[in-house]
Parts: structure tokens; C-alpha cells; sequence
């Protein structure tokens, strides 16, 4: 299954994907939120559209993050050597795990606003994974059972706020429109090989980032069973699994976003997104 959410933002409304075609299924009841997949709601869900006519959704209407607001979204530091590299980073040992604001989500085509006193805003395309099930203390070989799905995401980050203002990365990563998620939740039978997946990013157009999952340093079985050793993971959690080269850190000279610039970005069997550029102005 693909599952979106849909409508103004704070206000979605559940749905799905068939054939490319948008369905609402709010009359199931539910949010796709860590309540839902605890209690096995894909599968329910599942049984729900082949028992329902469903509403059609225009193709006009806003989509917002697929998954209802989850407890924390992990993500993974330097996890393709061609990005460490592309940083002057050294390869890490084990996996790197910082955190990204829940406040940071917004829909996949939502503007992303450059912060305040922001001079080094930054993009990054990533494959983040969604967790099913309660995980502590995961065994690697079982890893592969917590995931509920996979998602598109543009870990946008500020390079002066996570490197150069002390401190840990998570104030760089945090700031408000910095995940843009979706368009939609895919399900793991819906992904081949999430190994194997390409993944791209545009800036106004220029290829920016053209890279392979094949060339993670730490698969996604490790990722998850690693992450479990230092906090529980609940249902409905995103890892984000790191990015590869083309970010505007790695340039030479550095490149940064700037309002007016527009970013697209994909990965194979996740759609695309495609989001603006806007200058902070105060409410």
C-alpha cells in the first residue's frame, strides 16, 4: 500500500494511493500515528479498502507528511562514504544518530523557510524508514520485521548552526520546514530492494545528487538494531538514513540555498517532491 495524508496543514485527512489515483479513506477513523501501526493498522486498513468504495481525491489538494506526528525522527550522520568524503568527514565506525525535530515536518511540497540570521541552509535527499512495531534491543537478523515502510525525505539542514555554533548537530537539523516528508508511505512490498534504490536531487533544475542506496555504510538492518540499543523506537518513528554526495557543504566553493530557489528531489518507488525556498518573516 502507499498511504498519503492529505489537506490543510494540522487539519489532514487519510488516503491512499491506487494506481497512481488518491483515495480518502478518513472514514476509517484513524491517523496514520503510532496508535495506528501499534495495533496492526496497516492490516486493518488493508481489509478497509477492498471492503469500501472510497472517495477520489483531487489531485489538486495539499499532501502532507504520510505518517501523523511521530515521537522523534532519528537520523543518520555521514552514511555514504562519498558524502563523508565530499565533508572532509573521516568514515565513521559505528553509525552516527542525531535528531531532527518533530516540529520540523512539513507536507513534500511545502515551502521550506530559510531561518532567521540562516546564511548556510542546506539540502539532503535521504530514504527514511518508518518503524511498525515497539523496538528495544533488536537483533540485526530481525530488524528487518520492525519497519512499516519507506518515505522520501529532504533532511534540510542550517551547516553554520550544526557545525560551527558548538554543541551537537540537532540545532542545525531542527528548525521549522527542515522535513519535508512524503508524498507517501510505501509499505516494504512495495520496495524490491530498499537496498538498491536510486535517489536525486535538483537545485533550480542542475542535478545535484545522483546517487545509490547500494552504497550505504550502514544497511538498514544495522541502522535499526543499532538505534534500538540507545532508545526504544516506537511505532510510527522515521530513521532517516543518511545522504549521499552533492550537498552544498561539499562544493567548492560551499553553494546554499537562497529564497526563490527551488528544490526537486526522488527516489525510485518513493514519487517526488518538489519544494520552494522562502526568506523567514516574522508572524
Amino acid at each position: 500500500m502507499k498511504l498519503i495524508r492529505f489537506g490543510e496543514a494540522g487539519k489532514e485527512k487519510t488516503g491512499i494511493l491506487i494506481n497512481d489515483k488518491r483515495y480518502d479513506t478518513s472514514a476509517f477513523g484513524e491517523d496514520y500515528n503510532e496508535q495506528f501501526f501499534e495495533t496492526d493498522g496497516l492490516k486493518r486498513l488493508g481489509a478497509f479498502v477492498k471492503s469500501n468504495d472510497l472517495p477520489v481525491v483531487s489531485e489538486d489538494i495539499r499532501l502532507g507528511c504520510p505518517v501523523g506526528r511521530p515521537s522523534k525522527i532519528v537520523c543518520i550522520g555521514l552514511n555514504y562514504v562519498d558524502h563523508a568524503k565530499e565533508t572532509n568527514a573521516t568514515p565513521p565506525p559505528e553509525p552516527v544518530i542525531f535528531m531532527k525535530s518533530t516540529t520540523a515536518i512539513v507536507g513534500p511540497n511545502d515551502d521550506i523557510i530559510i531561518p532567521k540570521n540562516s546564511v548556510k541552509t542546506d539540502w539532503e535527499v535521504e530514504l527514511a524508514i518508518v518503524i511498525g512495531k515497539k523496538a528495544s534491543y533488536v537483533d540485526e537478523a530481525d530488524a528487518m520485521d520492525y519497519v512499516a515502510g519507506y518515505v522520501l525525505h529532504n533532511d534540510v539542514s542550517e551547516r553554520e548552526f550544526q557545525i560551527e555554533r558548538s554543541g551537537t548537530w540537532d540545532k542545525g537539523k531542527g528548525c521549522d520546514t527542515f522535513a519535508p516528508i512524503g508524498p507517501f508511505m510505501a509499505t516494504p512490498d512495495e520496495i524490491a530492494d530498499p537496498h538498491n534504490l536510486h535517489l536525486w536531487l535538483k537545485l533550480n533544475g542542475k542535478m545535484m545528487q545522483d546517487g545509490t542506496t547500494a552504497n550505504f555504510i550502514f544497511n538498514i538492518p544495522n541502522v535499526i538494531s543499532y538505534t534500538s540499543q540507545f532508545m526504544t523506537l516506537l511505532p510510527g518513528d522515521i530513521i532517516s538514513t543518511g545522504t549521499p554526495a552533492g550537498v552544498g557543504l561539499g562544493m567548492k566553493p560551499n553553494l546554499y540555498l537562497k529564497p526563490g530557489d527551488v528544490i526537486e528531489l526522488g527516489i525510485d518507488g518513493l514519487g517526488s517532491a518538489k519544494q520552494k525556498l522562502v526568506a523567514y518573516a516574522k508572524n
